[in-house]
Formats: structure tokens, C-alpha cells, sequence
């Protein structure tokens, strides 16, 4: 997606895959549309002790990647995890008294015209579906709809500035700077997006082979959907296509 909102297709654009962990950008905005709802705050305590919605939502917690695991006191440490996004979505369940998949669809994906993907599991990484769909999140990432101007820049805006932790498949990264749902290039390397990319560039990949990107000062998005788990393949080939896709007309 460009500046003139021009799209470029490729590939089987109809055909589900999973999304593994591109399924958190989407779970992330769900909670911050209860957030403008006022069904939450972000301030709100949830995981374990000191932790808040904004902690969760920001990798923040402390949390293990999949265990309920305590690592680090909350705001000490970015360490990723699968585990707090579960407990964002119980979380939200709690506040609202809507089941997560069901609120998912009801503030997320319906809005967006998102129909022929669904939850399939785990609130980080349960959605499967088309590219088709990821295209219309990707929209919505780029020039947002659901949210209010000044929530939808959380997504991409570091929370918790300064924090050190591993970046999955690419390392420790000191900082490691996360939104609230997506992740931030900064001054990362190696990475995932390309050269090209500014440091402003946001998004998240999947270990399904998928990925999502937003770059704020080139004015464009793009995401790729795979059935090819991710590998040092695509530490090489995303990068690849990421340059390339800056550097076409």
C-alpha cells in the first residue's frame, strides 16, 4: 500500500494461512478500542504483581514467553511473550463479559471487513486467513479508522523507552523497543525489515512465515503471508523484499 492508497498484489492473495504471531496487532487493537470504550484502562493491573494492560501490551510484564513464568519485575525488562497476550485477552474478557474471540470480531475484524479469517486458538497467535484480510489490517495500521488518532499511535510508539531483550530470531537488542501490540525498528540490527526501512517502521512478523510492516516515512505498508515457517530464510528474504518494495515506483 502507497501514498495514493494503490495496492500491489501477489501470490495466492485468497488462500488461509496462519498468521501465528501477526495475530497480535489485531488482538492489541481490540483492547484499545475497549480502552476508548472505557471498558479498561491501561493502567489497569493485570499479570502478575506491578504489571498493567499497558505492561502486556508492551512485553513489558515480565512474563515468560509461554509459560505463566515470572521473569523480571515489570517495566525492567522487554521479554516477549505469547503467555501475557493470553492474559490481555482474559483480561478483556473479564472487563467487557464478551468472550475475546467474540469482542475480536465484533470491534476488529468485522469493522474492517475481515471475513473469511478467524480465531483459532490463542489470542497471540490464533488467527488464520487470507492475505486478502492481512491487506486490510495493514490498511488499518497505515491510516486508522477504529481508533482515535492519538490511541492508534500507541501501536507505534515505544512504550517503556530504553528496555534490553531478545528479539525473536534476530537476537538481543539493546534497546528493544516495542509499541503497544507492535514493534518498533529504532536502531535494531540485524532485522527483519529492509535497509531501507526508517527507524520509525512498525509492525510484527509470525513464525508461520508472515509478516506485517508500516513505514510512517515512506508512506507505506506491506505483508506477506506463508506456508514456509520461519527460517534464516526469511532473516534474508524479508529484508530482501522490503528494500525492494521501497526502492520500486
Amino acid at each position: 500500500m502507497r501514498p495514493d492508497g494503490s495496492t500491489r498484489v501477489a501470490g495466492a492473495h485468497d488462500t488461509p494461512f496462519r498468521w501465528a504471531s501477526v495475530t497480535k496487532p489485531c488482538t492489541a487493537m481490540a483492547v484499545l478500542v475497549a480502552v476508548e470504550e472505557r471498558s479498561l484502562s491501561l493502567d489497569d493491573d493485570a499479570g502478575p504483581p506491578g504489571s498493567t494492560v499497558r505492561h502486556l501490551l508492551a512485553h513489558a510484564s515480565g512474563i515468560d514467553f509461554d509459560t505463566d513464568a515470572v521473569l523480571a519485575p515489570p517495566g525492567t525488562r522487554r521479554i516477549y511473550s505469547n503467555t501475557g497476550y493470553d492474559v490481555l485477552a482474559a483480561a478483556l474478557a473479564d472487563a467487557t463479559g464478551i468472550a475475546f474471540e467474540t469482542y475480536l470480531r465484533e470491534a476488529v475484524l468485522d469493522p474492517l471487513g475481515v471475513r473469511a479469517t478467524a480465531l483459532q486458538g490463542s489470542a497471540a497467535a490464533g488467527l488464520v486467513g487470507p492475505l486478502d484480510d492481512l491487506l486490510l489490517v495493514a490498511r488499518e495500521l497505515h491510516r486508522p479508522t477504529l481508533l482515535s488518532a492519538e490511541t492508534a499511535a500507541l501501536l507505534g510508539t515505544v512504550a517503556f523507552p530504553g528496555l534490553a531483550g531478545v528479539l525473536p530470531g534476530f537476537g538481543r537488542q539493546d534497546p528493544n523497543d516495542w509499541g503497544l501490540g507492535c514493534e518498533i525498528r529504532g536502531t535494531k540490527s540485524p532485522h527483519w525489515t529492509g535497509t531501507r526501512n526508517s527507524g520509525r517502521t512498525f509492525g510484527h512478523f509470525g513464525a508461520a512465515g508472515g509478516f506485517v510492516w508500516v513505514d510512517p516515512e515512506a508512506d507505506v505498508a506491506c505483508c506477506v503471508l506463508s506456508d514456509r515457517d520461519f527460517g534464516p530464510w526469511a532473516a534474508t528474504t524479508w529484508p530482501e523484499l522490503s528494500d525492494a518494495i521501497l526502492e520500486s515506483p
